[in-house]
C-alpha cells in the first residue's frame, strides 16, 4: 500500500513510495502532527542515484520491524536533496557540528517534537554492533531515542536546544586582506601537498575529479607558464580518461573512483560532474591541442544529448545499481568479450584484451571494467566499442532520474557552448537546450530550481541557479552576440543581488531556510564564486562598475580564508586573478568573430571577452579603454602579453 509520497514529482520520494514507513514529504502537516503528538521526528535525506540510500532503503525502511517502530513513535519525513537543498543544506551543517566531520548520504536525522535536531547520521544498519556506541543499530537507536521524546528526557532536550543555539549564531571572517597575486603560491604548495604524482588527482581514495582544481591549475599554467601546473592537469586528464571513472563504453563519467587509479568508480553519473569535466577537457585540448582531450569532451556532450536529455532538457542522473546490484549494466566477463571478438572475424583477440584490460580473473568483483592499460586505444577501438555497447543493450539500463535542474542544466549548457567554438553544432545543441530551460523554469517572472520533466515546477530557485544560469547566458551571448542573452544574465544577477546579497555576503537560500551560500568549491562549484565570474563579466561587457563593485565586496570578505587555504576556493582564487589582472575584450564584425571563434578561444589569456562591432580589423581593450588594433588573428597574443 502507497503511502503519502505516492503523489510527489520527485523521483527519489517515488522510490519510496511503496515503503511499509508512513513517510511524509517535507510539509507542515508532518510537524504539527509530531507536536499535537509529542512525537520525535525522523528525517532521512537522500537521493536517486544514491547507492548506499538503496541500501538503507533495502535494509532499514523495507525492514518490517523497524517500520513498526517508526511508524509507531515517529513522524518521518522525506527529503530529495536536489530538489530541496536548502533542507539538505541545514541538515549537513546539523551533521557536522553534531559529528565534527562533513557527513553524506542517506543523512538520518532525529529531532524532538519542536523540530530541534539532537542526532545525525548517515546509512545505519538495522542492528547494532556488539561493544560499539557508534555502531549502534537502527532498530536499538530509535527505541532508545522514542523512549526518551516520549518521556521528554531533560538532558536530550536541553541538547536539542544548545544545537538550535549554535546554529542560528552566524561568524564572520576575522578580518579582511589584500587581493593579491601573491595568493597563487600557496594554492600551488597546498595542491602539490594533495597531488598523486602516479595516477594525478588530489586525494587518496576515493577519488573525486576536482574539476575546479583542474581549471585553475589549466589558468595559472596559461598565465605563468607554471610547468608544475602543466604536469598536474596532464597527468591527471590522461589518467581519469583511460577508463574505469570514464565510461570508455557509452561515454560520459561516474562519480568517483573508489581507487586510487581512477579503475573502480562508483557506477552513478551526474550531470554536474560531466558538464564541468565537458568543460576541463575542451579548454585542455584549445590550451593544448591534444586530439584525445577534445574526444573525451565530445563524447561527455554526445552521451548526455544523446542518451540522457528530451525535448534538449538534461536529465539529472543515471543510477549505480541495476538489476538489484551496482554496477552490473557496465561489467563484463572474459569469456563474452572472448566470444564477442571472435564471431566477429577478430583473430588478435589476447592482444585486445590486454590492452583493455579483460582478464579472467577481473578487475572487479571477478568481472571487468574497461580500461586501456597504456597510452593507446587498440586499433579499430570505435567498432569494438560498438560492440561492446551491443552487449550491454541486452541488460537493464540503471535508473535514470529525469528530473531537471536549472543550475546544472546551465553548467552543460556553458560546455555546449563552449565546445561550439570549436565545432559549430554543438553551439547549437546549447541554443536549443538553452531555449528549453527557460521556458521551463523562468515563469511568469519567476525561476524555479527543478522539475520533473513535462512537469510544472514549484521549487523557486536558490543562489545557484541564478549563478550557473547567469553565466551560461553570458557564454551564449560571447558565442552568437545576440543582446537578448546578455539582457537575460543582467536581469538575473540583479535578482539574485536583490535576493541574495548582503554587504559581502550570500544567502544560498531564503524563506524557509535562510542559509549561507558556501565559497569552497564542494561537490561542484561554489555559487558565489560562479555569481563573482557573472558580476566581473557584467562589469566588463556592459561597462558597468557597480558589478565589479559588488564582486570586489564579496572577495574582499572572503578574502582572509581565500588567502589561507586557497586550495579549498580554487574557482574564487580564478576570479580574484581575474579582478587583479583585469579583462581583455576582443571587437570586431560579428562575422570576424564568429568565423574565428577557434583562434579566438585558443588566446593564451585566460580572460578574454567578446562583443560585436562595426571594426572590420580585431581590437583589442582592457577595462576602459581599447588600445591596439591588429588585420591579423595571429597579432593578437603578443599584443595582450605586452599590455601587461
Amino acid at each position: 500500500m502507497s503511502n503519502r509520497l505516492k503523489s510527489e514529482d520527485s523521483p527519489y520520494l517515488q522510490q519510496h513510495k511503496d515503503n511499509p514507513v508512513d513517510w511524509y514529504p517535507w510539509c507542515d502537516e508532518a510537524f504539527e502532527r509530531a507536536k499535537k503528538e509529542n512525537k520525535a521526528i525522523f528525517i532521512s535525506i537522500g537521493y536517486s542515484s544514491c547507492h548506499w540510500c538503496h541500501v538503507m532503503e533495502e535494509k532499514v525502511f523495507e525492514n518490517k520491524e523497524c517500520a513498526d517502530i517508526l511508524n509507531e513513535s515517529f513522524i518521518c519525513i522525506k527529503v530529495d536533496r536536489e530538489e530541496r537543498p536548502d533542507i539538505d543544506k541545514h541538515y549537513q551543517e546539523v551533521y557536522m557540528m553534531l559529528n565534527r566531520r562533513a557527513g553524506g548520504w542517506p543523512t538520518s536525522i532525529f529531532c524532538t517534537p519542536e523540530n530541534k535536531p539532537f542526532f545525525a547520521g548517515t546509512y545505519i544498519p538495522p542492528q547494532s554492533r556488539e561493544g560499539s556506541i557508534e555502531g549502534m543499530g537502527f532498530i536499538e537507536l530509535s527505541k532508545l531515542i522514542a523512549q526518551k521524546v516520549s518521556s521528554r528526557d531533560e538532558q536530550l532536550l536541553k541538547n536539542a536546544d544548545e544545537i538550535e543555539s549554535f546554529l542560528n549564531h552566524k561568524e564572520h571572517p576575522k578580518e579582511a586582506t589584500v587581493l593579491k597575486e601573491d595568493f597563487v603560491k600557496n594554492f600551488m604548495l597546498q595542491v602539490k601537498n594533495n597531488y598523486d604524482t602516479i595516477y594525478g588527482g588530489f586525494s587518496v581514495s576515493p577519488k573525486f575529479p576536482h574539476a575546479s582544481t583542474l581549471g585553475t591549475l589549466l589558468v595559472l599554467d596559461r598565465l605563468y607558464d607554471d610547468k608544475a601546473a602543466k604536469a598536474m592537469i596532464l597527468n591527471t586528464l590522461q589518467n581519469m580518461k583511460k577508463g574505469g571513472m570514464y565510461d570508455l563504453v557509452d561515454g560520459g563519467f561516474c562519480r568517483y573512483s573508489v581507487d586510487d587509479k581512477w579503475l573502480v568508480p562508483h557506477f552513478e553519473k551526474m550531470l554536474y560532474d560531466n558538464a564541468l569535466l565537458c568543460e576541463i577537457y575542451t579548454n585542455a585540448y584549445l590550451t593544448y591541442k591534444d586530439e584525445s582531450f577534445l574526444d573525451i569532451a565530445k563524447e561527455i556532450a554526445d552521451f548526455w544529448y544523446n542518451h540522457m536529455s528530451e525535448d534538449s532538457l538534461f536529465y539529472s542522473a543515471s543510477d549505480a545499481d541495476s538489476e538489484g546490484e551496482e554496477g552490473t549494466y557496465f561489467i563484463y566477463s572474459y569469456d563474452e568479450v572472448y566470444k564477442l571478438l571472435s564471431d566477429n572475424g577478430y583473430t588478435n583477440i589476447d592482444e585486445i584484451l590486454e590492452m583493455l584490460s579483460i582478464t579472467e580473473d577481473g578487475n572487479f568483483e571477478g568481472k571487468n571494467i574497461v580500461r586501456l592499460k597504456g597510452e593507446n586505444a587498440p586499433k579499430d577501438f570505435e567498432n569494438i566499442k560498438f560492440l561492446l555497447r551491443g552487449l550491454r543493450a541486452s541488460r537493464e539500463y540503471p535508473f535514470i532520474d529525469k528530473k531537471i535542474q536549472t543550475s546544472w542544466s546551465a553548467m552543460m549548457i556553458k560546455s555546449l557552448f563552449n565546445l561550439g567554438k570549436i565545432d559549430k553544432n554543438y553551439a547549437q545543441s546549447a541554443k536549443k537546450s538553452l531555449d528549453a530551460l527557460l521556458g521551463t523554469m523562468f515563469i511568469e517572472g519567476r525561476l524555479y530550481h527543478t522539475t520533473l520533466i513535462h512537469k510544472t515546477p514549484k521549487v523557486e530557485a536558490f543562489l545557484e541557479d541564478y549563478a550557473f544560469l547567469s553565466q551560461a547566458l553570458i557564454e551564449a551571448f560571447n558565442s552568437t552576440q545576440e543582446e537578448l542573452y546578455l539582457i537575460r544574465a543582467q536581469h538575473f544577477a540583479n535578482l539574485a543581488l536583490e535576493k541574495f546579497y548582503d554587504k559581502g555576503v550570500w544567502k544560498f537560500s531564503v524563506g524557509e531556510f535562510e542559509t549561507k551560500a558556501e565559497i569552497s568549491d564542494n561537490t561542484y562549484t561554489s555559487p558565489v564564486s560562479i555569481i563573482v565570474d557573472v558580476l566581473l563579466s557584467l562589469s566588463t561587457l556592459l561597462e558597468d562598475d557597480k558589478y565589479s563593485h559588488f564582486a570586489f565586496k564579496t572577495m574582499e570578505y572572503n578574502s582572509y580564508e581565500l588567502g589561507r587555504r586557497p586550495v579549498i576556493y580554487p574557482y574564487m582564487l580564478r576570479q580574484t586573478l581575474r579582478y587583479l589582472k583585469g579583462e581583455r575584450v576582443i571587437k570586431s564584425t560579428q562575422t570576424n568573430l564568429e568565423s574565428n571563434a577557434l583562434e579566438l578561444s585558443s588566446l593564451k589569456y585566460p580572460f578574454i571577452q567578446k562583443k560585436a562591432t562595426e571594426d572590420e580589423n580585431f581590437m583589442i581593450c582592457g577595462d576602459k579603454s581599447c588600445f591596439a588594433s591588429t588585420d591579423s588573428i595571429n597579432k593578437i597574443n603578443d599584443i595582450i602579453q605586452k599590455s601587461f
